[in-house]
Order: structure tokens, then sequence, then C-alpha cells
């Protein structure tokens, strides 16, 4: 008997360690709500759903970790849908306390007897909890769920409770909530659905992927009549009711593709942080669903036939700039690239190439050039740091003289370095500031004369929004994507009327183009419209820009990644693609040409090169000069270009000194200017040509020209130093 006393004592004592360590096992692993959860939860439901200028939506993410896109409250959510939900998960909901004592010892006396879990008796609480602290199915996971769900009892309401569930519960196709699941399946609004249809979504949460409706409609058929004969013993429905939904066919209807624009969306969703947003977060924007979607098929089908070309990703951008609502916001991404996801191809800043030289060509225009200056496009070497480069044009031809028409419709590079010594670097800077270029941040110097060529980088935004300045005529208006920036934004003019038509004419004029770009047929479209393509070093982005009457229009193509394509230009792949979208925009369309001052003055030039006299029809603006032109320089007095100070050259063993030669070259010469090079302080003979071939020798060189004009000197050039290794 003490042997048994003894041993009944240490079982007792072993059974009340066990006891205690449970409970502190559970207790450690017990997890607090916060008090406000629920509070976070509707606060992040007011998260903008953006849809597009008619109320479509236009992003309806469900891979997101809650529903926060289409939160319903509770009064929202019809009263027999609400009921038919407890009916089906938790009848005592109102009178429990978190666990449902009756139910769960009656799930136990079931199991027991078929000897197999055939039912469970989660509290819809403990169905909250389990959907916010995520555990595996145990049976230590159902004890310590029930104690958190007595605990959330205590510091939550019924309402917010069952609220929550009724928005998160998950369903088929990541679906949440009754809201999103009532979409999926029926395409309809919660008060719109049959008594049939609330209790269907009742019973889909049962087991939603083994139920779901697009797999086999009738399976849950019997399902739904058990619940309607319960909802009917309650006196929850009549049996007209019940008979109606025995008779009642399902006619399932899925909602229209959600991803129509979800770069923008994200957009739009970090800039309308202070927007005023209506009732359930619904924000209204400026894109028009339609031609989005239209938009993002004819990208990806461009980047598809580009995809032997090693282009992964592509932007199109589609503004109204009578309105300057944005229409489309498209990104693409071929099968192979990268995913493009994480980054807004629109708001990226990349090289734009040759697209700013329309808005260089317009500032010279404000400096006194006409469309008619002519410009050298001869071989050009500039100092870059203590070296120089040559600039070159795409083609590796060079013209002579051209005008300015010509230059900038065959997007030459030399007249543009040239049309940038004429403005200035600085001026230049800061107009393209004015227009909107924020990207281009770092100091004037930064950039150079590369800064004609676009070796700055800037956004398909940037680039849309300051073209519609020109389709504007003239003048600046931010672009909008939500009908609240349409309000209090004032016009700013940048540009004359007259300048801007004459940027417009030339960009639209095909013939302007035949030297680089040959007839142009892709870039030619029956509707009168402007133009200009683009492409940086190595390839690595391409553009292709254009306006008519109303509609602005961008194109990107690149790779994300920053690697080459296999030699894509503007005129390629993103020109195709800017063809078929004006396509789109004009069909059906009143359209019409581009605005055109009637200040600007037609005359008939004469250009003389040596190449020959021709004559053409040109505008002016009046207070320009219209007399047939001479060649355009940027500075006045003639000055070295060649060398520059610090210049550092090396002699090349592999070849005879005698056969290595540096030319020294003067800009800004007059027809019968002669040149006398002195080198080291020894003076070359005189030569009528601003070229000067100087046999390289190792050492420090001083060198500078004495310039004679009618036999008498006219000037001496400044000291160069520089040095031969």
């Amino acid at each position: 008997m003490k042997r048994f006393g003894l041993g009944l004592k240490i079982t007792t004592v072993f059974i009340l360690i066990s006891a205690l360590v449970m409970v502190w096992s559970f207790q450690r692993q017990l997890k607090d709500i916060p008090k406000d959860f629920f509070e976070q939860i509707r606060q992040q439901g007011q998260k903008i759903v953006c849809v597009d200028r008619h109320g479509r939506p236009l992003h309806q993410p469900y891979d997101t970790e809650w529903n926060v896109f289409h939160y319903v409250r509770l009064h929202e959510i019809p009263q027999f849908l609400q009921q038919a939900f407890i009916i089906s998960e938790d009848k005592r909901f109102y009178t429990h306390h978190g666990i449902d004592w009756i139910a769960r010892l009656n799930a136990l006396y079931q199991n027991i007897i078929a000897w197999n879990k055939i039912r469970g008796a989660s509290t819809i609480t403990e169905q909250v909890v389990r959907m916010i602290h995520k555990r595996p199915r145990t049976l230590s996971s159902r004890l310590i769920e029930g104690f958190e769900a007595t605990h959330l009892e205590k510091q939550a309401t019924k309402s917010d409770i069952l609220e929550f569930y009724l928005n998160q519960i998950p369903y088929a196709a990541n679906r949440r909530g009754v809201y999103q699941s009532a979409q999926y399946y029926f395409n309809r609004d919660l008060d719109t659905l049959t008594h049939k249809e609330m209790i269907a979504l009742a019973v889909l949460v049962r087991s939603p992927s083994r139920l779901d409706l697009y797999s086999n409609s009738k399976r849950i058929e019997s399902s739904i009549h058990q619940l309607a004969a319960r909802l009917h013993h309650q006196g929850i429905i009549t049996t007209s009711i019940v008979e109606q939904i025995k008779q009642e066919k399902f006619c399932l209807s899925q909602s229209p593709k959600e991803y129509i624009a979800p770069h923008f969306v994200r957009y739009v969703q970090h800039i309308s942080k202070d927007l005023p947003i209506s009732k359930h977060g619904i924000q209204f924007t400026t894109i028009d669903a339609n031609l989005q979607q239209k938009v993002q098929s004819i990208l990806n089908q461009g980047l598809q036939n580009m995809a032997n070309q090693h282009v992964k990703h592509g932007a199109v951008l589609v503004a109204d700039h009578k309105t300057n609502e944005i229409l489309a916001w498209a990104v693409g991404c071929d099968q192979s690239g990268m995913d493009a996801n994480w980054f807004n191809a629109v708001t990226v800043p990349r090289q734009p190439g040759s697209a700013l030289k329309p808005f260089l060509y317009a500032m010279a225009l404000e400096k006194g050039w006409t469309a008619a200056t002519l410009i050298d496009d001869s071989p050009l070497m500039e100092p870059v740091g203590r070296g120089l480069h040559t600039y070159r044009n795409y083609s590796r031809t060079h013209y002579g003289p051209v005008t300015l028409r010509n230059a900038l419709g065959n997007s030459l590079n030399i007249p543009a370095i040239r049309a940038l010594q004429f403005i200035g670097q600085d001026y230049y800077y800061q107009k393209l500031h004015t227009l909107g270029f924020k990207s281009l941040n770092q100091h004037p110097d930064h950039y150079g004369l590369g800064l004609a060529l676009g070796n700055g980088e800037v956004s398909l935004f940037e680039l849309v929004q300051a073209y519609s300045v020109l389709a504007r005529q003239g003048v600046f208006i931010p672009l909008a994507v939500v009908p609240e920036q349409l309000t209090a934004r004032t016009p700013i003019r940048i540009f004359s009327f007259e300048i801007a038509s004459l940027i417009g004419h030339i960009l639209s004029d095909s013939n302007a183009r035949r030297l680089e770009f040959g007839d142009g047929n892709i870039l030619r479209i029956p509707v009168q419209t402007a133009i200009k393509t683009g492409t940086s070093s190595d390839y690595r982005d391409a553009w292709a820009v254009g306006y008519n009457y109303r509609y602005t229009v961008g194109v990107w193509m690149g790779n994300l990644d920053q690697t080459p394509t296999y030699g894509i230009t503007g005129s390629l792949g993103p020109a195709l693609v800017l063809r078929s979208v004006f396509y789109e925009l004009n069909r059906m369309a009143d359209t019409r040409p581009l605005a055109f001052s009637p200040k600007l003055i037609p005359k008939d030039v004469k250009i003389k090169t040596e190449k020959g006299v021709s004559h053409y029809t040109e505008w002016f603006i009046e207070t320009t000069k219209t007399e047939s032109p001479n060649i355009a320089t940027a500075v006045e007095k003639p000055h070295v270009v060649r060398p520059v100070n610090g210049l550092m050259l090396a002699i090349d063993p592999r070849i005879p000194r005698q056969n290595q030669e540096f030319q020294f070259f003067i800009d800004d010469l007059q027809q019968h200017d002669e040149v006398a090079w002195v080198i080291d302080q020894k003076p070359m003979e005189k030569r009528c040509s601003s070229i000067y071939p100087w046999h390289v020798e190792q050492g420090e060189h001083a060198v500078y020209a004495i310039i004679f004009r009618d036999q008498q000197k006219l000037m001496e050039t400044e000291k160069v130093i520089f040095t031969v290794r």
C-alpha cells in the first residue's frame, strides 16, 4: 500500500509537471493579435483601386497577403449572405466566446463513431485566428487557436471578426473574400446575387479547390440543398425559395482580364497619396482601358517580332495633348527577358539618343537661325578630358553644308554639335529642365557636347511630356494621370507658336529625311505626324516619338539589364510600334493636319554649296532674315580645335616615325584666309587651309596660329600646350 501510495504521488507530480510544461509551451506559442489589427486591415482596404476613365478596374491583384483592394464593410454585405455563412460555419457565432464547446464535443463524438475525422468544429473566430497566424494543422495548433480565439473575442467585436472573415476567407484562383469570389464566378456585385449564388459562396469555402464551380458546378448541388434546408429550418428562407434554389442553374461569368495596367497603377498609387479618393477607395484615372489593351497587344507583338534582335523590354506611352491626359501606359517583356514587373520602363531613365534634337534646333531657331540656315556637316573632333572625340553621323557619311531642315530631318550628329555650340551648353541644359527633364540632374559639364546627341538619361514619360509641348504649339502643361491633376496647372510658354510649327513641319516632312532614311515609308503616316527616332550608344536603347493633331506617342525598346541589342535602331522596332499605335488612334477619328502658325512666311531660297545650287520653298519667322543663307557659325573668330590644352598623344611603335602625323585644325576661317602655324616658336609657311599635317615628335609642345586676311595679319590664336609620349 505504501508503495502504491508513493507511486500515485509520483504519477500525480509527473502529471502536474507535464501539465505545467504543456501550459508553458502553449503560452510560448500563443501570439498576440494587436488590438487595432482589424482597423489596420480596414485602412489598408482604403488603398486606392484604380479604374479607367469609364470606371473599369485597371488592376486587381490576387497575390497579396490580404484582400485590401476589395474590402467591403459588414453593413454592405447582404444580410442573407451573412446568415448563410453563420449557419454553415458557426451557428452559435453570436453566443460563444471563441470556442463552440457543444460543436466540438459533437464533432469528437462523430469522429470516434466513424473512427475517422469526418468533420471539424472550428468557429469563425478560430478560422480568423488561423488566417492571421498560420500553423500546421495539428492537435496542438487547434488547442493554441482556441486560446487565441478566446483572447481575440475579448478585444474585438463580433462584427469586426465577421467582417474580417467575409473579406479574407480564401477561394479558388487566389481570390479572397466574398466580393472577389462573386466577381470571379458571377461577375456581379454582392447585392445582385441570387439566394443560390450566395449559398454557393458559403459552401465553396469548405474546400475551395475541390468544389471550384468552373471545375464541376454539379458537385456542389447537394451541399447547397442541405444548407438551404437548414436555412429554411431556421426560418430564414421560405419553402418557395428552397424550391427556386433547387430549380436554378448556375450562370458562370468571369470578370474581364484584371491585369490591364499594373505598372500604371503602381505609379498612380505612388503619386496619389495626398489625393482625395471616393467611396471604397476607388481612384478614377485618365487611362482608356480599351485603348490600353490594344496598345499593350501592339507592344507585345512588337517585342515578339524583335526577339531575335535581343530586345527583351519595351514601353509605350500615349497622351492626348489637347486635354493633357495619359490615355495608355504599356510596359512589356518578352518570354525570355528578366522579370519586368518591378521595373516601370515608362519612368526608368535611359539614354534618348537623337530624340532630344528637336528641342536643340527649336532653341537654335529661337536664337536666330532659320530652317534654311546652312550648317557644316564635316568631320569634327572636340576635346574630351585630355583626349579628342571624333563625332560622326550614324551612316558615317558627311554631307558638307546642309540646311537646318535636313540636319534635323536626317538626325545628323555633326550639325547637332554645332547647334549646341551656337546656343550654349548651359542654356540648352536649363531649357531642357523647363521642358520637364528632371532626370538630367548632373552638372552640364558632366554631359558636355554629348548632351546634343542624347548621352544624358531621361524617361519615356519625360520625353512624351516634352514632345507634347511642341504638339501644343510651344506651351508646357504637365501631363495628368488622374482627373485631380487637371486643375490648377498654369500653362508655361516654352517656344513660340512659329518655332513649334517649324519643328513639327520638319519632323513630318519625308523629303527632309531622305539623306539618311531614304523614302522613309515606315515614318510616313497618312495623317500628318511629326516623328523623331533615337538610338543610344551601343544600341542599348531605341526610341520613336511622334505627335499629330491630338495625340503624342512615345515608344522605347531595349533591355532593362543594360545589355545592348543586336543593332536595333529607333527606325526599326519602335517606329513600327509607333505606326501601329497611331493607326489605332486615327481609326474612325476626325483627323486633321498639324497646327501651323499663320505668321510663318513662305519664301523661295537658293542654296549654294560645292555640289551646286538648289532652290526650294522654306518657311520663315517674320523677325528672321529670309535671304539666301550662308553657312552658320557658332563662334565668330577663328579658333584652334586640334590640339587642345593638356592633350596626351602616344607614338605607335608599330608604325615608322616618318609615317605618323597629327593634323592641327582651326575652325571658322573665311574662304580666302591664310594660316601660319607656330610650333615650339618656329613659324611654318602660310597655307590657305584649316588643316596642317604635323609629323609627331616626342616631348611637350606649344602651338598657336596666326591668321592673315587680305594679306594683313588678322589675329593670333591662344597658345595650346600638349604632350607626345
